[in-house]
């Protein structure tokens, strides 16, 4: 029975009444049972509420007025951070309690059923003003926290969640603490994670320097020392974002020569002194996940080494306790947080396994509470409209799950691993959710593969969920296909830009809904054994899709070693373009006279060369044409800084693809940017022309595939919309022709929303398509 449909019913009752309520949702670990003790108190009910795995249970009794009237408030106005999804009502007979209770959960509840798991949360206002006040008991305690903020997800242990289930167990509450933790009134109230300086976590500092650990790790800092900081969900490596000795000896160490650094700041002034911040980015990063940014920096208020040739800055502000009382050390300034780690390895979250990041940091400033599960940052882009565009999905967002459509009750358990880089992992249910991880980094490191195995254990005993089925990439070289493999059972290997689609639809609720989708992205296997990466597909049925049209195939030769250097990339197109005596070319160039003897012979021989209609490998390819960059050292660096040049252009001119109802040819744009290069042009000009003719051909592609198809609807998926430039113009073009367009709001475009697109697959496939151990489905239909 409905909420509103009952309470209807008891306001027409004026004599005593009772409701038992079950409510499922995000109700755990945000406040919620205080909230529904003061609803009672505020309405003159009486009853009772507690935890349970699965949902909160609470009784309401008194006249039917009062008892409606406290259901519409807690319907309509739960605690900040809860989400409720369902209130199920029955009518019960009357007990006759003169009091509202808070019980204790009932350990005794099956763990079939599973509430949601809280993720972590900013430190509040209320919080941030205690942290800071001399008359205060918690004055600069680093640990301050209450109902409405703080770390949930990464020191959940167990459900329901109580204090002993969590990394808080170890710290007996003082009298003073209990007394709060005990007052229905307070905002402490059941607050798990309560603590005082007489009670709580301490800090230790590892490093020069006597006297508090803060102030010694604030001092360290402004001599440009590198400290690793612990935080919530990990450590951090710290040093200021303005001092470039700090900053080149970090990316010396860390091995990361040009991949931008996030930046921290104490708050939102402190963002807006370094980069270009309007209201919709001070939104998120006052929000109460707290993500990273990117927004345009402020030239010359941080160093050059922060973003190496990049227009935009990652910017956070300060979200822990501890982050406001180093920079209320410090004084002004904006300080470089990255990850702990080399790279592609997980973040270090554990005491200890400070040994992978030796030599990384001059210091230490750790603390005593432990960290259960890692979580990275999460990173999101604004639009042009003011929206979020998730980038990275992690702390502030996991693991909360994602809707997959349908009717609940009629799913399999379906565990997807994902890509290989940006790496999550999802977990659904018979509810059609899925339970979506943390960022885990790059799966090629040993220590990736073990954090996965316990993270997805962890996920697994927190949902009550245990596979029936795992789904995987398609591409059987990826450590998490290897991995599903691996642990046995009935496999699902899914085709690479099949889950991106997917996963685009599943956000939206429209899986099963009919759409061209649009998946350009870097490197994905293909149904014929190349890689694809530049390709429009049509999907009427979750399981199924044709690939209808895509970019024209080139070479990488070398493979892996093209997408390192994408010279050799570039040279092949501009072979393909028709081109001869390139030696004069920026690629030709970059690879030398030796190279280029050795690469024309692997071209003309097709040794060792694969082939790709990948769109991303082609920016890359321009990126090395128009001279912007011949050595990638991370994922995606070409193509961003190829964004970053275009994003300057003050005029272009006009280039476009050859376009046969089936396949988009570059070979007229390379021809032409040559001959741009050749005479001189502006390059950013060039770049920003190459942007505008993949933006007309995918527009005139996509409304003629679709008008073939009779379909409506374009998904724009894959890694490359990442690029706002390509993004918003897309979208644009569609839409100005009368096209419902669907961009992803929820999970990244990027591999780091793949494994939703996976689950979503297997799940709808269960019954009619299922490999035991390796295979692949048939469902998808044969390459063009």
């Amino acid at each position: 029975m409905s909420a509103c449909a009952e309470t209807d019913g008891v306001a027409r009752v004026a004599d005593t009444v009772r409701l038992r309520l079950r409510i499922t949702g995000l109700v755990q670990g945000v406040g919620f049972r205080p909230e529904v003790a003061r609803i009672a108190a505020d309405h003159g009910v009486t009853g009772f509420v507690f935890n349970a795995s699965g949902a909160v249970h609470c009784e309401f009794e008194g006249p039917g007025e009062r008892v409606a009237a406290a259901l519409v408030r807690l319907r309509d106005a739960p605690p900040p951070l809860a989400r409720i999804d369902a209130i199920d009502v029955e009518t019960t007979a009357p007990q006759g309690d003169t009091t509202f209770a808070i019980r204790h959960s009932d350990d005794a509840t099956t763990t079939a059923a599973r509430t949601l798991v809280s993720p972590d949360i900013a430190v509040c206002a209320d919080c941030l003003r205690e942290l800071f006040d001399p008359n205060d008991r918690r004055y600069l305690h680093p640990f301050i926290t209450c109902t409405n903020c703080g770390p949930r997800y990464t020191v959940i242990t167990d459900l329901p969640y109580d204090r002993p289930a969590t990394t808080m167990a170890g710290f007996a509450m003082c009298q003073a603490c209990a007394v709060e933790y005990a007052d229905p009134t307070d905002r402490r109230f059941h607050a798990q994670t309560i603590a005082c300086p007489q009670c709580g976590p301490t800090l230790r500092w590892h490093g020069p320097g006597d006297g508090p650990p803060v102030a010694a790790a604030a001092a360290a800092l402004r001599g440009g020392s590198i400290v690793a900081i612990k935080g919530i969900g990990g450590y951090h490596l710290a040093c200021r974002a303005d001092d470039d000795a700090a900053l080149a000896t970090l990316r010396q160490r860390k091995n990361r020569p040009a991949k931008p650094f996030a930046v921290m700041t104490a708050d939102i002034e402190g963002a807006r002194r370094i980069a270009e911040v309007d209201d919709a980015a001070a939104r998120s990063l006052n929000a109460p996940a707290a993500p990273i940014v990117l927004v345009p920096a402020r030239p010359g208020t941080l160093s050059p080494l922060v973003a190496p040739g990049l227009r935009d800055v990652g910017v956070m502000v300060a979200y822990s306790p501890l982050h406001h009382l180093l920079f209320a050390a410090l004084g002004t300034g904006a300080l470089v947080m990255t990850s702990a780690n080399q790279g592609g390895s997980p973040i270090v979250y554990r005491d200890g396994d400070l040994d992978w990041i030796d030599g990384l940091a001059d210091a230490v400033l750790t603390h005593d509470r432990p960290i259960h599960v890692p979580c990275e940052d999460s990173v999101v882009a604004i639009d042009d409209d003011g929206a979020e565009l998730p980038v990275r999905r992690s702390r502030g967002y996991a693991p909360l799950p994602v809707g997959l459509g349908g009717a609940a009750g009629n799913r399999p358990t379906v565990l997807a691993t994902g890509g290989d880089l940006k790496t999550t992992f999802a977990l659904t249910g018979p509810d059609g959710r899925a339970h979506l991880s943390s960022h885990l980094g790059d799966m090629a490191d040993p220590r990736t593969q073990q954090c996965f195995t316990t993270a997805v254990d962890h996920l697994s005993f927190m949902t009550g969920r245990h596979a029936e089925l795992v789904a995987c990439d398609l591409h059987p070289g990826y450590a998490t296909s290897r991995w599903a493999q691996r642990r046995g059972g009935r496999v699902r290997a899914v085709q690479h830009h099949h889950a991106h689609a997917a996963a685009l639809l599943a956000e939206h609720g429209r899986l099963g809904d009919p759409v061209v989708a649009v998946t350009y992205d870097g490197t994905g296997y293909g149904t014929d054994g190349t890689i694809w990466g530049g390709e429009l597909l049509a999907i009427s049925d979750p399981t199924r899709f044709t690939r209808v049209a895509h970019l024209a195939p080139f070479a990488l030769p070398g493979g892996d070693g093209a997408v390192r250097q994408p010279a050799r990339i570039a040279v092949d197109l501009l072979l393909r373009a028709g081109l001869t005596g390139i030696d004069d070319l920026p690629p030709a160039a970059a690879i030398g006279p030796v190279g280029m003897n050795i690469l024309s012979q692997q071209l003309r021989r097709q040794l060792g060369c694969v082939a790709t209609t990948s769109m991303g490998r082609l920016f890359d390819a321009v990126a090395s044409l128009l001279g912007v960059c011949q050595e990638v050292s991370y994922e995606g660096q070409a193509a961003v800084e190829l964004e970053h040049l275009a994003r300057t252009a003050r005029s272009r001119p006009t280039l476009d693809f050859a376009w046969d109802g089936a396949v988009l040819d570059p070979a007229p744009v390379i021809a032409a940017l040559a001959a741009g290069m050749r005479a001189g042009a502006d390059r950013a000009g060039l770049a920003a022309a190459f942007h505008d003719a993949v933006v007309r051909a995918t527009v005139r592609a996509a409304t003629d595939t679709v008008a073939a198809a009779g379909i409506t609807t374009v998904g724009l998926t894959g890694g490359v919309f990442v690029n706002r430039l390509l993004l918003t113009g897309i979208a644009a073009g569609l839409r100005s022709r009368g096209l419902e367009v669907l961009t992803h709001r929820v999970v990244p475009c990027n591999d780091g929303g793949l494994a939703l697109g996976q689950a979503a697959v297997a799940a709808a496939s269960f019954s009619e398509c299922i490999e035991e151990r390796s295979g692949q489905c048939a469902s998808e239909s044969p390459a063009r």
